[in-house]
């Protein structure tokens, strides 16, 4: 009998123990499932225990700025280049960037360099030339395009998304809550990385910025005219007063016509675009296949002095066309 009381306080204690742990790790595993799954990334920052100014300021990290002080030419560029940087959420600076950019292109050529006096070849302004910008397409070009395409794929997410997020704030004014608390809600209800934005939105306007400067900055961090519509449609409701759900839900089916139209102009202009870019490929293609096979075929006629002369030539035709086919394709809706 001692026995038997003895084996069924051990299978009891064997049981609770089994039972605690058990508990208490998948406490540990749902609370971490909680802070990944978060609907954005605001959100899960937040949960994880940063500050929401912390937040606010490792999201508008790579927001574009103005570059008044510097040539409008040059100014053009870096905003274009912050812009696409932004959207690509890459965790860098426009400098950081850039000077990894620059480091690249160093250590490319660098290696390009010892490579061809390895084979033998002479090195002279011409190969010099030609290994820059060889260098130069692997370095800035490859990562520039891969960074584009990205931005690219999130922009068109966010214009997917916007008129959701209108049907959601429609759906909050009508149920009774303020302009503010249905900016909250947003930021709660959508995914990245519309979510993300408003969340910017909404910790600004609790600092003190006015709503409709916080939506215009965030208009022109996405520079899409979507949310300048929106913009607009709020800061006449807020001067001539009106149905702002009435006005929102128009806004939200002028956006989904324009979008479907979008998507019919794009589908009857499939063949010309893709004309334009078997274009613009083949030739960069071309020149890499026949460099890797035989890079002498390019180095010893780049001892020729003509050389200095038509390779740029050569490369401003090139973007010639290139910016030629690009406005030919680039169809606005």
């Amino acid at each position: 009998m001692t026995d038997l009381l003895i084996r069924l306080a051990v299978l009891v204690a064997i049981f609770a123990s089994v039972f605690i742990l058990s508990q208490v790790l998948l406490g540990v595993a749902w609370q971490n499932r909680a802070r990944v799954s978060a609907v954005n990334k605001r959100l899960r920052m937040i949960r994880e225990g940063v500050d929401r100014a912390e937040v606010a300021t490792r999201l508008r990290k790579t927001a574009p700025s103005d570059f008044a002080h510097l040539p409008p030419p040059f100014a053009g560029w870096l905003r274009s280049l912050q812009r696409v940087l932004f959207a690509s959420a890459m965790p860098m600076t426009l400098s950081q960037l850039l000077l990894a950019i620059g480091v690249l292109f160093a250590v490319v050529l660098a290696v390009m360099l010892i490579l061809a006096s390895a084979g033998g070849y002479v090195l002279g302004s011409g190969s010099i030339l030609l290994l820059a910008v060889l260098a130069g397409c692997a370095a800035a070009g490859l990562p520039m395009l891969a960074m584009s395409a990205v931005a690219q794929r999130r922009r068109k997410r966010v214009e997917q998304q916007f008129p959701v997020a209108l049907d959601v704030f429609v759906r909050a004014l009508r149920s009774g809550h303020p302009i503010a608390s249905a900016i909250e809600l947003l930021t709660h209800e959508m995914e990245d990385p519309i979510g993300s934005e408003f969340g910017l939105v909404s910790d600004e306007v609790a600092y003190g910025a006015e709503l409709t400067d916080a939506l215009e900055a965030m208009a022109d961090r996405w520079d899409l005219e979507d949310m300048r519509m929106f913009v607009v449609s709020l800061s006449v409701q807020n001067e001539t007063g009106g149905n702002l759900a009435e006005i929102l839900e128009n806004l939200s089916e002028v956006i989904r016509a324009r979008a479907s139209m979008y998507m019919k102009v794009r589908a009857l202009s499939s063949e010309g675009r893709m004309t334009g870019w078997m274009l613009t490929v083949l030739p960069i293609f071309a020149f890499v296949s026949m460099f890797l096979i035989n890079p002498g075929f390019y180095l010893d006629v780049s001892r020729d002095p003509i050389f200095l002369i038509g390779f740029p030539a050569l490369i401003g035709l090139y973007l010639i066309g290139l910016i030629t086919i690009r406005r030919m394709v680039n169809l606005k809706v």
